[in-house]
């Protein structure tokens, strides 16, 4: 019989955080400075547009321009530092294995589940796959109080001893961070780690995470593993979803930690020292993308993350709907972090410094924004093309037009020829024909990009289920046997 934590207590609005100041959490989206200041920008654009409309929107478009240019700069230089970066942190097999049990630390790990019924029997046996001691090991399944499906699917299956099952309070804010607050009240081990109801990871993954803390200074409290897919090859959708992630952990997030950058973190698979996580105030329970906030908190706090070299599969979004609806939150997530962030930008710079600080509204907020102004400029373009209409003219006059046209050509040409190089470094040929043609999966993130601005304003912390189990099911590889991104 597995044990069943009830639902103890309430908190009050669903905050179960360990330390957040209303300051640092998203419950509340912009700080009234921060109004003001939205306020005073939109006056100024008013006015400007009032007594120069040409002018003004040269202006916008010269400084739209430039926020490319400096995007699409810094990300090629993530990408070129992640191909010459030291390699992530390697514990082979039999390191891992060589440790003697007792001198392991206890570990926790937290798996938020709501309203995923389908994925319970896939679950319980990537959980019961991970080689680490029985003994040493604490499961938390964290189940909503009015879950009844997921419940009902988890009461049909054997859980193993070292499961349990944890319902969260119902009221406040439903997501995943609130869970995993929650999860963290209840947790006793020494490390700890979120997995996803889908993820099957490397089943040595936390005995590789203990060694590496074990070597690493005590300053760096998060060690992130690589994520891939296990569905990559389902349909366009996924081939792309696939190179953005390969992209992604084999040389952006490489190319930020040798940069020494705020490092936004995965959703699952990330591997942190309680004690400083719940120093650092737990998750935010009111910020959708609480992995990248979290990330900036521990930059913040001059402390470090590293990267593991182990491998946790994922199911790829394989419906334009669901991944649209699944980005958006994602994009959300990420304005929701850097105007957080921003309340004190002065304070910000101090701790992170002018580089980081750059790098950071580079990435965090550079990308959803100017995700979600690409469709304005594509129609603009085809406009002109088709048309030449006197007002683009007027828009783009030379000094303006010609620095566009090269940051549009090269732009778009650069991140195509990075897509090819992560995919022939990564050794994933079926991936070239997905790199060649990703212009296309950058017409659904501008969807995603507008969708979660609308939803920032309507619905700040409104967490957009994803649903998963739409791909066939998948066998994992043995322990120890290769597998590819």
């Amino acid at each position: 019989m597995t044990a069943v934590i009830p639902a103890q207590r309430r908190t009050r609005g669903g905050v179960t955080a360990f330390g957040l100041t209303a300051d640092q959490s998203a419950a509340s989206t912009l700080s009234r400075r921060q109004k003001q200041a939205l306020g005073g920008v939109g006056a100024l654009l008013l006015v400007g547009l009032v007594l120069s409309p040409t002018g003004t929107g040269n202006v916008l478009v010269v400084a739209v321009t430039l926020a490319y240019l400096a995007a699409v700069a810094y990300r090629l230089m993530c990408v070129k530092l992640g191909t010459t970066a030291p390699e992530a942190i390697e514990v082979p097999d039999a390191e891992a294995l060589a440790v003697p049990e007792a001198e392991l630390p206890a570990y926790t790990v937290l798996v938020p589940a709501y309203r995923e019924p389908e994925v319970i029997g896939q679950l319980v046996g990537n959980l019961g796959r991970l080689d680490y001691p029985r003994d040493k090991l604490e499961v938390l399944l964290l189940l909503e109080e009015d879950d009844d499906v997921t419940r009902a699917a988890v009461a049909r299956v054997q859980l193993p001893a070292m499961l349990r099952v944890v319902l969260v309070p119902d009221g406040g804010v439903r997501t995943k961070p609130n869970a995993c607050n929650y999860g963290l009240q209840q947790a006793t081990g020494d490390l700890i780690t979120i997995y996803d109801a889908e993820d099957q990871p490397d089943p040595l993954q936390l005995r590789r995470a203990a060694v590496a803390f074990a070597r690493l200074p005590e300053d760096v409290v998060c060690v992130q593993a690589r994520l891939g897919y296990f569905n990559a090859g389902q349909n366009i959708i996924t081939r792309w979803f696939t190179l953005e992630y390969v992209t992604w952990f084999e040389h952006l997030l490489p190319g930020l930690v040798a940069l020494k950058a705020p490092v936004p973190l995965g959703g699952t698979s990330n591997h942190l020292r309680a004690s400083a996580l719940r120093e650092l105030g737990g998750w935010d329970p009111y910020n959708v993308t609480e992995d990248a906030d979290l990330g900036l908190r521990i930059a913040r706090a001059g402390l470090r993350t590293e990267v593991l070299a182990s491998l946790t599969l994922e199911e790829a979004n394989s419906d334009f709907v669901n991944w649209v609806k699944q980005r958006s939150r994602w994009y959300k997530g990420y304005l929701q972090t850097w105007i957080v962030h921003n309340r004190h930008p002065v304070q910000l710079i101090r701790t992170i410094g002018w580089k980081g600080y750059l790098g950071f509204t580079l990435f965090v907020a550079g990308t959803p924004v100017l995700a979600a102004l690409n469709p304005v400029f594509w129609y603009l373009a085809i406009a002109w093309f088709v048309a030449e209409p006197g007002v683009i003219a007027a828009l783009f006059p030379g000094y303006v037009y010609y620095p566009s046209m090269v940051c549009f050509v090269l732009g778009n040409f650069a991140m195509i020829y990075a897509g090819l190089v992560s995919a022939r470094a990564a050794r994933r040929f079926d991936l070239l024909v997905a790199a060649l043609t990703f212009p296309g999966y950058w017409v659904m993130m501008s969807l995603a990009a507008v969708k979660a601005v609308v939803q920032l304003v309507l619905q700040p912390s409104y967490w957009e289920k994803t649903t998963h189990g739409l791909s066939a099911p998948h066998v994992p590889a043995p322990a120890g046997e290769a597998v590819d991104v």
